[in-house]
Parts: structure tokens; C-alpha cells; sequence
């Protein structure tokens, strides 16, 4: 059974009725846009390999937040450029980080604004690495880092966060975040944990934007292999255990099918990151009048939402929000 061609043909023949019976919709409420929060006083320098994003300054950041807010896009998420680097991150859980000074210019300044901080260390360790080095120089110590990453969740809550969201892929962290959290009076706090993020060739502008390229070696022997899918779901579900509120795979536009796995495994919340690689392939395509940059995007953006995705982190966010409210 099921309608004839013809009778489908029909339902295709007009703009009006295609969207009356759109299975999928892609709203300004789906989506979070990153800030990359740089040292200095009146910084506004494009990153040269993400074309229209920015690193900002924290005297400047507020006034990027009220933009933000009053195109409709409902959160942020912040990641910081340290004043220094050492073996242990230290600058990343330090009250007056880069970060925690952000996050509370932005709420005092548009206070409506969901504020979500990536936690990690790879921005802010000499080594690059997202989990301490040990004494070899070789390996990540896991437990001693999931240690570090509490404390920088909880800098970001005191500051004001109203999402942590770890993405440093060490074993056990969500669980060590969580209690930290709620033993000093943060229960209300989220935690949006990068369940599944896969070692992935799709983030070498990113490590260019926040000066995070690993030192040494690189990162499979914490970030998934992109072979697998069943992993992913392994990962979601102990993430889960330990108190995870919402969680994420990344990147996005090659995991469309693990997005959807998690959606209906889980039916939970799910983020994807619409990452750096897939909006800097988009933006040279476009660029050389290979593909229209619009509708390219759109038609991405609403693949994400049709595999499972709630929440969608891009780049393009400031994008959409015109060209949704232009028409």
C-alpha cells in the first residue's frame, strides 16, 4: 500500500504545501553558537581558516552576547585562549581565567543567555594534550586529569555557567564533575558531555582558532575510532550513569547514523557539533561558486535535526538567525 506516484507528485507541486507537510523543522532554538575568548583588551580578529568567527576579547564579549541574543539564538558556548600554558592547565580552573571572566561579563550583560563552557585542557596545557602527561612524557594519566576537570567545572560554575560540558573524552570524568558540582551547592548545573567524539581529520581549524594542537603524538587513545558506532552507544550510556544530562557526538556531518543511534537508543537529549572542517569545507566550496552557500548550509543544519540531534552546535548560527528572520 501507499499513495501513487501521482498522488505524490501533487504533494511536491507547491512551495505552500511542502512546508505544511515538512517531517523536519530547523529553528533558532535548536541552535548554540562558539566564542573563542582571546587575551587582550578590544580584540576583534577573524580566524583566518573560519572565515566571519572571531577571537574576542573579554571587554568585548558582552557586547557579542547582546547581537547574539537579540537575532534570537539562545546559548552560547565559550572556549578560552590562556594568557600562559603550563604542564598542568593551571589557568584553565583559575578564578580569573579567561573563561570564568567571560562567562560573568556575558550574564551580567544579558543574563536570559544560556552560557555553556567547554571544559577541557588542551587549550591551556603546554602539552596540548586534553588530560595531564605523565612523568615519561608519553601517556595520559586519566584519573588524576578527571580531577582537574571537576575543578574546572566548577571555576566555570562559580562564575556562572549554566552548562558544563566536558570534552576531553577521559574515563569517568562526567562522574567526577557531578559530585564536585553538586557537594558544593551546584545541582542545578548541566552537564552537556561530549559522549561521543571521534578522533576525527574535521578539526584542524578549531585547533588553529584555540591554539590546541597536541604537542606530541595525537589523541586516538582517548577520542573514538571512526570505524565504530556500537562504542558510541557504550560511551553514551556510562556518560549517562554518571550523571549526564545531555549528550553529544561530534563531529556531526559524517555521523549522521551514530546521531540517530543515540537518538533512539537513548531518547535523550542529543547535541551534535556541526564542526570547523565541515563549516571550512562549505565556506571554500562556496567561495569558488562551487555550491550556494545558503542553502547548503540550511540543507546540513536540517540533516542534523533529521538524524536525532536537539541541539546543534555551529558556526553558522549567527547565519541562520538572519536569513530565518529575513526569510
Amino acid at each position: 500500500m501507499g499513495y501513487p506516484m501521482v498522488r505524490m507528485r501533487r504533494l511536491r507541486e507547491k512551495e505552500g504545501i511542502r512546508r505544511m507537510i515538512r517531517e523536519t523543522h530547523l529553528t533558532l532554538d535548536d541552535l548554540v553558537y562558539p566564542l573563542f575568548v582571546a587575551p587582550g583588551e578590544r580584540v576583534r580578529k577573524e580566524i583566518p581558516s573560519m572565515p566571519r568567527n572571531h577571537h574576542i576579547s573579554v571587554d568585548l564579549i558582552s557586547e557579542e552576547a547582546k547581537t547574539l541574543y537579540d537575532l534570537g539564538i539562545p546559548a552560547v558556548i565559550l572556549f578560552g585562549l590562556p594568557e600562559t600554558k603550563d604542564p598542568f592547565g593551571s589557568e584553565a580552573w583559575h578564578e580569573d581565567g579567561i573563561v570564568q571572566r567571560a562567562v560573568r561579563a556575558i550574564k551580567k550583560a544579558v543574563s536570559d543567555l544560556v552560557v555553556i563552557t567547554d571544559v577541557c585542557l588542551c587549550q591551556y596545557t603546554s602539552t596540548g594534550h586534553c588530560g595531564l602527561v605523565d612523568s615519561s612524557g608519553t601517556r595520559i594519566e586519566n584519573d588524576p586529569s578527571c580531577g582537574l576537570l571537576a575543578e574546572v567545572a566548577l571555576s566555570h560554575a562559580l562564575a556562572g555557567a549554566d552548562i558544563v560540558a566536558p570534552s576531553d573524552m577521559m574515563d569517568g570524568r562526567v562522574q567526577a564533575i557531578r559530585r564536585k558540582l553538586d557537594d558544593a551547592g551546584f545541582p542545578h548545573v548541566l552537564i552537556l558531555s561530549y559522549a561521543a567524539k571521534y578522533a576525527s581529520s574535521f578539526y584542524g581549524p578549531f585547533r588553529e582558532a584555540a591554539d590546541s594542537a597536541p604537542q606530541f603524538g595525537d589523541r586516538r587513545s582517548y577520542q573514538m575510532d571512526p570505524a565504530n558506532s556500537d562504542q558510541a552507544l557504550r560511551e553514551v550510556e556510562l556518560d549517562l550513569d554518571e550523571g549526564a544530562d545531555i549528550v553529544m557526538v561530534k563531529p556531526a556531518l559524517a555521523y549522521g547514523d551514530v546521531i540517530r543511534r543515540v537518538k533512539d537508543r537513548f531518547r535523550v537529549p542529543v547535541a551534535a557539533y556541526n564542526v570547523s572542517g565541515e563549516y571550512a569545507m562549505i565556506e571554500a566550496a562556496a567561495e569558488r561558486g562551487w555550491i550556494d552557500r545558503r542553502s547548503t548550509v540550511l540543507e546540513v543544519l536540517t540533516s542534523l535535526k533529521r538524524a536525532g540531534a536537539d541541539i546543534i552546535i555551529t558556526y553558522y548560527a549567527r547565519d541562520v538567525a538572519r536569513w530565518l528572520r529575513d526569510g
